[in-house]
Parts: structure tokens; C-alpha cells; sequence
């Protein structure tokens, strides 16, 4: 589905042009027809030689009503331009060929219109010669030209031929799957209630589906869909659609506000553009004058699909913007809006009220302010713009860091081509996809825009790796005889959150480099190593432990010879078993003392602790420790003085 949009200057004919092509009156208001001009958006819709159905906007050329027109041509396919042959090229005329110039609809026809009042061929020529010197340099310059007379009808038929056959030849409006309808009418119908307007672009809508309306963040359900006054149960990208809504009022909706689908777009009030500004303006009654150097700070009205709001320029890489330049932009926008990377834009003066440039949104959500004179940002901002998809990826997770895969696919707003771009910086080893096991496959490229998977730069897992072995290193040349260092304090050191260093920790174990042990970690290469002096202090206290297996050393007599540290060691390697606060055993002593007590359970059906006791030959200190032990651990369970297995 195709939209038409008129541009021109007042009472050229666009109204006038559209009755006769298609039989609608486009002014709908009673104020319209009793001043003869267009002060809101018109509609209409007609169809061409080869059937296809096409909707039209009519566009007020009045400068009072300039935001209207604005709000008209933001999603058009084609504009028809209208020049009446009895007046020539006027104030709205050129500012209009402005706004269609800055927002690139370079599809297009020229209508001639009113040529029943040209009294002479001379007149006409000189009217097509000042048309064509006025097209020159603009994205119309190559459109046709068809005379026509909305009261004789001339040209009519050949007008509709020509329109067919430039948008045949032009490329259709992107559409991504997810839909977008910029709100240019809100009103109710009795019976039905909340009715929006406005082109559908994108994406699909369907009755009974759930919507989300942005900026204020609502949720509605689509009661009914109509194209052309006729009812529809699917409305596709490209059509002029009105939508009875479910579930909000409509005093709560506006002009400008989205209509989209949930959970995937969020309006911000920062947005970094591409700015061209214009070398000329039409100042209202006075002419066209040269621009005056756009300054850091200047308030201005920022215009994109049907809203309007007011913003703030923050020029980053110059102290000006000269007429006639492009140049990089931060815009502050008074209120939220909804927009996404590729969306057009206009910018205007706010008094008196003059079109000054616009261009394209590079990034809808940058997220915070940029520093001035910073090279990063531009060139950031230059890959944005014109950078392979593969170098928008990687911009966008050098800049946010670690993401799961497909909120980077999403963020990076990527027409086509995203998951193909993201397999080519996996190859190239750009980027690199964080695995939690050896034998955990990558996704593929249909699985990509759905995986929870985590992705970062190579960079970004170079720099994590150095900064994480440091850590350790310096941790272990501090605690030298700890297995490692507690897992939170390195996640804290790291300024991780915990999803990215468990996923961080799973492939760094994979690669060899780090231990994750799971309260600890530690670098591969780590091993715990006794100084001289320890390990003949350890032989002396294993020694001991030898010559009294059943009355060892206690805990404090160890610590006392040994140090804490070593002690903690030993108990780490599984040399010594400590039983209950202040006894410990050889783990040899251990083990056998446990298999005898079993042995000695099973054979007469119970054991008491003196009979444990006179078995090893040792006091009641070791032994009721050890059989406290015993029942904590799920080996025994006592019952008065005798203790039973489990």
C-alpha cells in the first residue's frame, strides 16, 4: 500500500486537485470550507490505471499551518507537488520543496495546476523555467510535469499514469516486522469509542491484538481497523489506517504519540542526529535570507512523524554549525518521544516560525549526555550512519559493554542483515560469545534474535581477562597459602553483575586461564607452596599426628606450631579432618577409625562410647567428638548411651 502526499503553496489547487481525482473533499472541516484553505490534515485515496489502491494526504500550504503539513509528510512514498501555472513559484512553495528535500522523498510529480487561467504559451514557459530552476539540486529535480485543470479535468488521466509509473519504479518504505503508526488524529465515535488515524509503517496490525502507546507507555487492544472506509481484519505497512481502540481514552492520547507493538521500543528524551543545516530561509513576508551559524544551546522545534516538541541543540563537534553544513548533533528533547535509528526529521524556529534544516536519527537512545570535542563520539556517530551492520554491532557493545545477544540486535536497529553480520565478527574473533560449559554450541543464525546468550567485544574480553588475573595475582601473592580468592570479592573487584561474571568465570575456565571453583577462584597456574620453614614445621606436626593417631594435637596446639594459614592448608588437601572445633585426626586415622566403629555397629547391632573408646585406646575428649561427628554426618544416630547406624 502506497501514500501520496501534497506539498505547496496556499491555494495552489492541492484540495481542489484531490476532489477532482478522486471525488473526496479532503477538507473536513467546517472551517476549511468556509475560508477555502486546508488548516488540518486531509485524506483521500483513489486508484490508479493498474488497479492498486493508493491513499493520499492533503497538507495545508498556509505558513500558520506549516506543523500540520509536517505531521502529513513524515511517512509518505511520493509527494505530488503542486505550482499553479497562474502564479509560479511562491514563499510555501520553496519551503515546502525544503522540508521534502531535507526528509529525502525523491519520489515525486509535478502538477501544473490552474493552467485553464494561463491566458498565453510565454507565461507558461516562464512559470515551468522558474519551477525547474527552483527543483534544481533537490530531490525533485528529475520529477516529471503534467499540466492539469481541476475545472476542465485536463491532464487528469495522464496525472494518474505518471503517478503510477513513479512508484512503480521507486523502492517501498522499509518494513521490519514491528510496526509503527504515528498518531495524526484522535476523536471518538459514538458506539465504537477511541478512534486513531495515521500511515502504518514497518510492520502489520491486526484486530485483536494488543498495542503499546508511546510516550505515555499505555496498553491497548485493536477493537477494529479500517483502510479507506472499509473494514479490515489485517492493515499493512504503507496504509493510511484508522484504529478503534480498546482500553484508553482519548484524552489521554495526542498527536505524535506511537502506536506499536509491546516490550520492544521506549521513548527517551536524548537523541544524537545527523544535522543538515540549511543555507537559506524563508523568513514569513520578508523573503529568503542566509542563514545565521547555528549555536551550542539553540532552542528549537523538533519535528518527526506527526509530533512536535521542543529540544535543545547540542552541536559535538564544532563551537558552530555554518549555513549549508551537516554536522553532528545531541538534541534534548523537552518531552519523550518514541523514535528510531533511520527515522527523518525537521527542526524549525520557533519565532517567527521558520524551517531552518533536519536530517536523520542515528541513535534514538543514546543513553546520556556527550562530552563535546570528543573524536570517539563522532566517529562513533559516523559508523552509526554509514558503517557496515558489522561495525554498527560492534559500536554498539564496545559502547554498552556486555549484552545478551538479542537485546544487541535489537538495540542496534538494523533494518536487515543483523544476524549475518553478527556470524561475521564471531568468525573474525571481533566479538566473542561467552559459553558456560566446553561443549556449549553457538546459535544459529535463526535462533541469533531470540538467544539469552551473553556477547562482548574482544576488546572488552581482553581488558576483563588482564584486569582479572591481576586481582588474583595480587591476591595470591597476598594470602599465597589460600586455595583462592572468594568468588563475590573478585565479582565486586570486577564490577560485574552477577549474570555476566558467572557467564565471564564459565569461559575463562574454558579457556584455562582462571579456576572457578565456585566459592573461590584462582588463577590455572596457581598451587599452594610451603616456604622451607613450613614444610619442616608441617613434617613436625604430621609427625606427631603419627606417633598419637588417637590422641592428636588439638586444633589450638596445631595452630600454635604451624600458623593458621598452613593449617587451613592441610585441612584443604584433605591431610587432616577436623571433627568438631578443637579435635582433628590424620585423614588416614580417620578413615579407618570411622570403618572400625561401622564394623564394630554392624557385628553386635549397636556401640557405646566408653566401647569406642577402649577400642582406640584413647580418651572421652577424642572420642565423643568423633561420634557427635558421626551423627551429624549421617552415619549413626544415638539412642540413650549407644549409638546405631542409620
Amino acid at each position: 500500500m502506497r501514500v501520496i502526499g501534497t506539498a505547496g503553496h496556499v491555494d495552489h489547487g492541492k484540495s481542489a486537485l484531490v476532489l477532482a481525482l478522486t471525488g473526496i473533499d479532503p477538507d473536513r472541516l467546517r472551517e476549511e470550507k468556509e475560508r477555502g484553505l486546508t488548516i488540518d490534515l486531509g485524506f483521500a485515496w483513489l486508484k490508479l490505471p493498474d488497479g492498486e489502491s493508493v491513499g493520499i494526504v492533503d497538507v495545508p500550504g498556509h505558513r500558520d499551518f506549516i506543523e500540520n503539513m509536517l505531521a502529513g509528510v513524515g511517512s509518505i512514498d511520493a509527494t505530488l507537488f503542486v505550482v499553479a501555472a497562474d502564479e509560479s513559484v511562491m514563499p510555501q512553495t520553496r519551503e515546502h520543496l525544503a522540508i521534502l528535500d531535507l526528509l529525502e522523498v525523491d519520489t515525486g510529480v509535478v502538477a501544473l495546476t490552474k493552467v485553464d487561467l494561463v491566458e498565453s504559451e510565454e507565461w507558461l514557459e516562464l512559470v515551468v523555467e522558474d519551477v525547474l530552476e527552483t527543483l534544481s539540486g533537490t530531490v525533485l529535480e528529475d520529477a516529471p510535469f503534467v499540466f492539469t485543470s481541476a475545472r476542465t479535468e485536463q491532464g487528469l488521466d495522464e496525472l494518474l499514469t505518471v503517478l503510477q509509473r513513479v512508484l512503480t519504479e521507486s523502492e517501498p518504505q522499509r518494513v521490519d516486522g514491528r510496526p509503527r503508526l504515528s498518531i495524526d488524529r484522535v476523536f471518538t465515535v459514538r458506539g465504537f469509542g477511541t478512534v486513531v488515524t495515521g500511515t502504518l509503517i514497518d510492520g502489520s496490525l491486526q484486530t485483536g491484538q494488543e498495542v503499546e502507546i508511546l510516550p505515555p507507555e499505555l496498553r491497548a487492544r485493536v477493537r477494529g481497523l479500517q483502510t479507506h472506509k472499509e473494514e479490515v481484519e489485517r492493515a499493512v505497512p504503507g496504509s493510511r489506517v484508522a484504529i478503534n481502540l480498546s482500553g484508553v481514552d482519548k484524552r489521554q492520547l495526542k498527536r505524535g504519540d506511537l502506536i506499536t507493538t509491546p516490550d520492544w521500543l521506549q521513548a527517551t528524551t536524548l537523541v544524537d542526529v545527523q544535522l543538515r543545516y540549511l543555507p537559506e530561509v524563508l523568513w514569513p513576508d520578508l523573503g529568503q535570507f542566509a542563514q545565521r551559524p547555528l549555536r551550542h544551546n539553540t532552542q528549537l522545534k523538533f519535528y518527526s512523524g506527526a509530533a512536535e516538541v521542543m529540544a535543545r541543540v547540542r552541536l559535538l563537534g564544532s563551537e558552530t554549525l555554518l549555513p549549508g553544513q551537516t554536522g553532528w548533533v545531541q538534541l534534548e528533547l523537552r518531552e519523550p518521544l518514541a523514535l528510531v535509528k533511520g527515522d527523518r526529521y525537521i527542526v524549525r524556529l520557533p519565532s517567527p516560525p521558520t524551517t531552518i534544516g533536519g536530517g536523520i536519527v542515528v541513535d534514538p537512545n543514546p543513553g546520556r549526555k556527550h562530552r563535546r570535542f570528543r573524536s570517539e563520539v563522532v566517529d562513533r556517530l559516523e559508523t552509526l550512519a554509514e558503517g557496515r551492520p558489522s561495525d554498527v554491532l560492534l559500536q554498539t557493545l564496545e559502547r554498552e559493554g556486555p549484552m545478551l545477544v538479542r537485546d544487541l540486535l535489537r538495540d542496534s536497529r538494523l533494518e536487515e542483515g543483523a544476524s549475518e553480520a553478527l556470524i561475521q565478527l564471531l568468525d573474525e574473533n571481533r566479538v566473542l560469545l561467552l559459553a558456560e560449559r566446553e561443549d556449549q554450541a553457538p546459535p544459529s543464525r535463526e535462533e541469533m534474535a531470540t538467544s539469552g546468550r551473553w556477547i562482548v567485544s574482544a576488546e572488552w574480553w581482553s581488558e576483563l581477562i588482564a584486569r582479572a588475573v591481576s586481582e588474583l595475582s595480587a591476591y595470591h601473592e597476598s594470602f599465597p597459602l589460600r586455595k583462592g580468592m572468594p568468588r563475590e570479592a573478585l565479582r565486586s573487584s570486577l564490577h560485574l553483575k552477577p549474570q555476566v561474571f558467572d557467564a565471564a568465570m564459565g569461559q575463562a575456565s574454558i579457556e584455562r586461564e582462571i579456576a572457578d571453583e565456585g566459592a573461590t577462584v584462582r588463577l590455572s597456574s596457581h598451587t599452594v607452596r610451603f616456604t622451607p620453614e613450613q614444610k619442616r614445621q608441617t613434617e613436625a606436626l604430621l609427625t606427631r599426628f603419627h606417633n598419637q593417631p588417637y590422641a592428636p594435637p588439638s586444633v589450638k596446639e596445631s595452630t600454635d606450631l604451624v600458623g593458621e594459614a598452613v593449617l587451613n592448608v592441610l585441612l584443604n588437601r584433605g591431610e587432616l579432618v577436623q571433627v568438631s572445633p578443637d579435635v582433628l585426626f590424620l585423614s588416614g586415622t580417620y578413615e579407618e577409625m570411622v570403618e572400625r566403629i561401622e564394623e564394630r555397629i554392624q557385628r553386635q547391632g549397636s556401640v557405646t562410647l566408653a566401647e569406642v573408646r577402649d577400642m582406640f585406646d584413647s580418651s572421652r575428649k577424642y572420642i565423643q567428638a568423633l561420634l557427635e561427628h558421626l551423627d551429624e554426618v549421617g552415619m549413626t544416630r544415638r539412642i540413650g548411651d549407644k549409638r546405631v547406624l542409620r
